[in-house]
């Protein structure tokens, strides 16, 4: 696999003068999915969980709803200047039966690891179909057991300590047990490792559970919740105008600006008992 961290040199100023030391960073390099040979998109991520990733990617973008969906997944061929395996192509084969992606799928080749909307060959190719609607999840949780999740996440974010440059999703129950933790450059890329892994798991649909994002809930983190059936999505910081109108469509509980016993509750408030 590619390396989580790299270490660069850095000129370290302070008060008390300038040093040279090195620096850990968070790694960033590309991986693109291919389904059946065909190039399906090119996404910035920091390598690790990379299958949970693509079986993500694929869910949330309505390509599959099983794990029984896909046949298998390989790394191809590749390596850098010093002859090293990058491990940044995987391509997915589809069981047999399964529909390709349609052409609305494909992304304009390259999606930054900040945004992957933004990428979409058509905006009309956003709304997704959701196979699994969160809307009748009868799920509640108590605002005490969901104020403390931030600090569960944070304290389950490794890379994040040693570099500071990562975003965290993180899949709770009602009850407050983390169920699985990942790290991204991306803030997509880490709820789809998230929900890869739930795919993987058969936990799909998500019924039940709390998905919680480090950062601000975008349009594109409330559809890939939604397209796994979560009915509740938190976040530390603030939604979007696009992820509550989502959210309120598809009768999903979003919270934000989720910090200790204060947050807002912007729809869904009967779930938060």
């Amino acid at each position: 696999m590619g390396r989580v961290t790299v270490r660069k040199p850095v000129v370290r100023l302070t008060a008390a003068g300038r040093r040279s030391r090195p620096d850990v960073l968070a790694a960033e390099e590309p991986l693109e999915v291919r389904v059946g040979g065909r190039a399906l998109a090119v996404t910035m991520r920091t390598p690790g969980h990379d299958v949970e990733l693509v079986h993500g990617f694929l869910l949330t973008e309505g390509v599959i709803g099983d794990r029984s969906d896909v046949s298998i997944v390989r790394y191809c061929d590749g390596v850098d200047d010093e002859g090293r395996n990058t491990y940044n192509v995987l391509d997915v084969a589809l069981a047999e039966g399964v529909p390709p992606p349609e052409a609305g799928v494909e992304r304009n080749f390259y999606t930054t690891s900040s945004c992957g909307v933004c990428g979409k060959a058509a905006l009309d190719a956003v709304r997704l179909k959701t196979r699994f609607s969160p809307a009748a999840d009868p799920v509640r949780i108590s605002p005490s057991v969901l104020g403390a999740l931030p600090e569960v996440l944070r304290a389950r974010q490794k890379v994040f300590d040693s570099t500071g440059g990562l975003h965290g999703a993180g899949l709770f129950t009602a009850d407050g047990e983390p169920l699985v933790v990942r790290e991204d450059v991306g803030r997509h890329n880490a709820v789809d490792k998230v929900l890869g892994w739930a795919l993987l798991a058969g936990r799909v649909p998500l019924s039940g559970t709390v998905l919680l994002v480090s950062g601000r809930a975008s349009f594109e983190l409330a559809q890939k919740a939604a397209m796994a059936g979560v009915p509740v999505l938190a976040a530390v910081s603030a939604p979007s105008s696009l992820a509550v109108d989502l959210a309120e469509e598809q009768g999903m509980t979003l919270v934000g600006f989720l910090r200790g016993d204060t947050m807002n509750i912007y729809t869904g408030d009967g779930r938060i008992a």
